[in-house]
């Protein structure tokens, strides 16, 4: 059940913004195994004034905030920034100096899932990969 959250600037084209989300997606399904329907996604485009940048990244930085069930091994979320990068790069053509991805895992007693913490929810899928 990752939440995403995705800041570009604003201006991009309704196709660039959706195979940005499909990308993110479609990593998260292969590295971290979570279940294809799991889509709980949040794009943000922002004015030049409000979205400062390095000088040395381009018009299309992309700013990947995740947050996560804890339990994911460090190999399963290094498969997962490789592969957000890789989608990105081949559609819309984000290239990799300009993606930026941040993981929050909060501990599974802080989710709450139908009205009970999540570590006491049978989740269906496996969190430990």
């Amino acid at each position: 059940m990752p939440f995403v959250k995705i800041e570009i600037l604003k201006g991009k084209s309704p196709a660039y913004k959706k195979a940005i989300m499909d990308g993110v997606h479609n990593a998260l399904v292969e590295a971290l195994k979570i279940p294809e329907y799991d889509r709980n996604q949040r794009l943000y485009e922002l004015d030049k004034e409000n979205f400062e940048i390095s000088a040395i990244k381009t018009e299309n930085f992309t700013l990947i905030e995740l947050t996560i069930f804890q339990g994911r091994s460090k190999e399963a979320k290094k498969n997962l920034y490789q592969k957000i990068a890789e989608n990105l790069e081949k559609n819309p053509g984000i290239q990799k100096s300009d993606i930026m991805i941040v993981i929050h895992e909060p501990p599974l007693e802080n989710w709450g899932l139908r009205g009970i913490p999540a570590n006491e929810v049978d989740l269906g899928f496996k969190i430990d990969v």
